[in-house]
């Protein structure tokens, strides 16, 4: 089963149903809930997810939000290791940094992000999820 890293943004616009972008986040987990794909994300995501959610929800129904969404991703820890690679990386942006070491370290497939100039130094395939459920 392939292994996509799905970054942040991808998951606050699917938490968020933030638009332009919540109709592709949506499928895309849609195809991680029929066992299409496994999705991956980093500790500091789901971090990162309920402080944005909780701007538009009240925080026991973010909490559930997240309880529910939980099911659907594999999440990976935010480790030593990965910390001292963004902090030596090229990385202009340490938590992308951050996330590209994560997925590297547990072998991801792919990187799917809104942001593509972000990674443009990553050797993992790097796509938006438009790009990703087009292919």
């Amino acid at each position: 089963m392939e292994q996509v890293f799905v970054d942040t943004n991808i998951v606050i616009d699917l938490l968020a149903k933030r638009e332009p972008y919540y109709k592709d986040a949506q499928a895309l987990f849609t195809r991680a809930d029929r066992d299409e794909i496994q999705v991956l994300i980093s500790s500091l995501t789901f971090a990162n997810a309920y402080y944005s959610i909780v701007k538009h929800y009240k925080y026991v129904d973010a909490k559930k939000y997240l309880a529910k969404f939980k099911v659907l991703v594999k999440i990976l820890p935010l480790d030593d290791k990965a910390i001292e690679l963004a902090l030596v990386s090229d990385f202009s942006d340490f938590e992308d940094g951050l996330q590209y070491y994560i997925a590297m370290d547990n072998q991801a497939d792919i990187i799917i992000t809104r942001n593509k100039k972000d990674f443009k130094s990553s050797t993992i395939p790097v796509l938006t999820a438009g790009e990703y459920l087009n292919k």
